[in-house]
């Protein structure tokens, strides 16, 4: 079933509905209903409808709504039950909207409630300039996290979906942004079940999303929006999917026009609707009518597809006699961007930064204490808004960049002085001056301070989808990691002056910067945090909040280290087969408080490969600073013997998450169930496979990759169990 919490006989009721709704179309009709405009339909009382709404972190484009953290940032909490939280709080302000602007009879793009999100693609490569849309590079922190979100937008009433999500794009689909539309990724059986298609799975099985987007590309040849076997064979056979599929925008025509595997439009859109795209975002279904008359497609094809598009809305109340009854329409308008919302807003933001390094010049003391007095804020994204938003967003009532969050939490005593140092991409910041003209101003206002804050990275005009980054030499990805050129005079000037020196960087993706690692005195990665995120980056700064985040992708070293950007295969990628130190390994994050492990216990040690019971592991977390901590516990697995032969096996993966948080002194066991699926190996087929051998299990505040021990100065704890014939 793909309908949340909806009780079986109200769907089964729905879908005899719709499909009786149908019959009672003409063939002209039903094809009006499946592109994104859907038509009003007097004859059978349908009101028109637009399909086409986005809510990646907050109700987009549609006004004033509360923007939270970009997606990256949310996986940087590494906290389901957060994700779900801001997930219920935007389905909230969706239905506010919807149901206050259909009472005025706008029904405009932008205003419905299928929410064409999360985006569950892997981040595979750091330079895809979509990758912060994304929850980051491990199958199973992305799975979590989908999981969270789509059941936060449909929420768990047993008539009626709250709203509905959609996990995109279906499948395999990374960049590169300019080859989208042609592109073919090529991968293996085993990188498709072990990486690309574990988040869409997920979703599917076990949080029933209501939709799922086709992606542009090609895989194995076929495209996505068309594959038989991505949409037949696995997503609708082998996991039971019943929603609805929708394409991604205008990719049906690229069926001709790129990948040339088809010959007309009408071919395009009668390839899509046979393998079971049900939702055209564009024009492409227009010819159906067409289609059909040539023998591409039968009517029976049409009515398949319609039958599920007409049980979406219903599922959402759409079509009931009394419509603001409906449970969801009494919801006010005021609960668009509440005060709740910017609270649960601000604490989402703080628990989003990630601490890189720390000599312990952090947490600052407010008011001056402490000998800083005099605090220099300096950067292209201090005083930037669109560094706060990301894309994909809506409109904040009220932004805080860091820079005002700063003068906000410093207080009256410390004198905050601003300089902007550089543009973030262009040699100059005025057409007439001279190239680094920033660059003086900066190092005054750097000399009169106690301590310097600089700002630096990137923003969504430098990373993002095609078509919407100014980033047109690489078409919105990044050519490589560096920090850009604009900026790394003002980092070097700044190193040089001697003054400590907190290096905030705001950016959707991993930049290499290795040299501030050793010569900043702390470092924060805040990523895009949404309209809060000045003020959250600053009551971290002060001690007011613990830094909470910890890294969902692996930040490398050099750009030279990463295969090629058009490989799809898993090889040297990501923190499963990376073969190289990171700079900051996935998972890393440094916490206030000091933070020790003791006591793993699995319930058992050996278990057999055939009928095992899930097995239990448990650990005891505390708290040894003098500080509140929030602490992400992490389990990772590892093969240690008995692997298939022939196979590339990852050198561990994660399995486990649970974030916490403890006072001083507070102690807390923290337990773990692993399934045989969380213990099993993708051998080359695609199959997961439990062979015997020996594991070993690790619990800790990171991965146990060396990189990670020495930047934390303390192992993860282990415990080994045997897979028994």
């Amino acid at each position: 079933m793909a309908t949340g919490r909806i009780d079986e006989g109200r769907d089964r009721e729905y879908k005899e509905r719709a499909a009786a709704q149908a019959a009672a179309m003409t063939l002209e009709e039903k094809i009006l209903q499946m592109v994104h405009g859907a038509a009003e339909n007097t004859r059978l009382g349908i009101p028109a409808y637009n399909w086409w709404n986005e809510a990646l972190h907050g109700v987009a484009r549609a006004g004033v709504a509360t923007v939270f953290p970009q997606a990256i940032a949310l996986a940087a909490t590494f906290d389901p039950g957060r994700l779900q939280e801001v997930a219920d709080a935007i389905s909230t302000e969706g239905r506010a909207k919807y149901h206050h602007s259909i009472r005025l009879g706008d029904r405009d793009i932008y205003k419905g409630l299928t929410f064409w999100s999360p985006n569950i693609n892997l981040f595979r490569d750091p330079r895809w300039g979509r990758g912060h849309e994304t929850y980051g590079e491990d199958p199973y922190l992305t799975a979590e996290l989908g999981k969270a979100f789509v059941r936060g937008i449909q929420g768990d009433d047993p008539r009626y979906l709250k709203a509905a999500a959609c996990a995109k794009h279906f499948a395999v689909h990374s960049g590169p942004e300019g080859d989208r539309h042609h592109f073919d990724a090529r991968v293996s059986d085993k990188d498709l079940f072990e990486s690309y298609l574990p988040a869409f799975e997920a979703c599917v099985r076990e949080a029933r999303v209501e939709a799922v987007m086709g992606a542009y590309n090609r895989v194995g040849g076929e495209p996505c929006c068309g594959h038989s076997r991505l949409l037949r064979d696995i997503l609708r056979g082998a996991w039971g999917f019943d929603g609805h599929v929708v394409s991604d925008c205008w990719a049906i025509k690229d069926f001709h026009e790129g990948h040339r595997v088809t010959g007309s439009m009408e071919e395009s859109a009668a390839l899509a609707v046979r393998m079971g795209c049900d939702l055209n975002c564009g024009g492409a279904f227009l010819v159906l009518q067409q289609a059909v008359e040539a023998g591409l497609l039968s009517e029976a094809d049409i009515d398949r597809a319609l039958v599920r598009l007409l049980t979406a809305r219903m599922r959402l109340g759409m079509f009931d006699d009394d419509f603001d009854a409906h449970p969801y329409a009494r919801i006010p308008y005021d609960r668009v961007d509440c005060p709740e919302h910017r609270a649960l807003n601000l604490e989402t933001a703080e628990q989003s930064v990630v601490l890189l390094r720390n000599n312990g010049i952090l947490p600052l003391a407010p008011g001056g204490h402490g000998g800083v007095r005099r605090i220099a804020v300096i950067g292209p994204n201090a005083d930037s808004r669109p560094a706060l938003l990301g894309n994909y967003n809506g409109t904040p009532s009220d932004s805080w960049t860091l820079l005002r969050g700063i003068l906000e939490v410093a207080g009256p005593e410390i004198d905050v002085r601003y300089a902007k140092g550089a543009h973030i991409c262009r040699e100059s910041d005025e057409p007439m001056t001279r190239k680094g003209a920033l660059l003086s101003e900066a190092r005054i206002v750097a000399e009169m301070a106690d301590l310097v804050v600089l700002c630096i990275g990137l923003d969504p005009t430098l990373e993002g989808e095609e078509g919407d980054a100014g980033n047109a030499y690489a078409s919105g990805d990044k050519p490589d990691l560096s920090l850009p050129e604009s900026q790394r005079p003002l980092l070097a000037a700044m190193l040089e002056t001697g003054k400590p020196l907190v290096l905030v960087v705001v950016s959707g993706s991993a930049l290499a910067i290795p040299e501030a690692d050793g010569r900043a005195d702390a470092i924060l990665q805040v990523f895009y945090p949404g309209a809060m995120g000045g003020l959250a980056v600053a009551r971290v700064l002060f001690g007011l909040a613990e830094p909470g985040g910890r890294l969902p992708v692996t930040f490398y070293r050099t750009s030279g280290e990463l295969p090629d950007f058009r490989e799809y295969a898993m090889a040297g990628r990501t923190y499963r087969y990376m073969e190289n130190e990171a700079l900051y390994p996935f998972g890393y994050g440094l916490s206030y408080s000091r933070i020790e492990y003791g006591d793993l216990v699995p319930d058992r040690t050996e278990i057999p490969a055939a009928g095992a019971e899930p097995l239990r592991v448990s650990a005891t977390v505390r708290n040894t600073g003098d500080r509140v901590a929030r602490e992400v516990v992490q389990l990772y697995v590892r093969r240690e013997t008995g692997g298939p032969a022939g196979v590339a096996l990852p050198r561990h993966w994660l399995r486990g998450i649970r974030p916490i948080r403890l006072d001083p002194g507070e102690s807390r066991t923290v337990a773990f169930e692993l399934t045989a699926r969380d213990l099993s190996l993708c051998d080359a087929s695609g199959t997961w496979i439990l062979p015997p051998g020996r594991l070993r299990l690790f619990v800790g505040s990171s991965q146990p990759d060396g990189r990670s021990v020495a930047l934390l100065g303390r192992a993860p704890l282990e415990a080994l169990v045997t897979i028994t014939s």
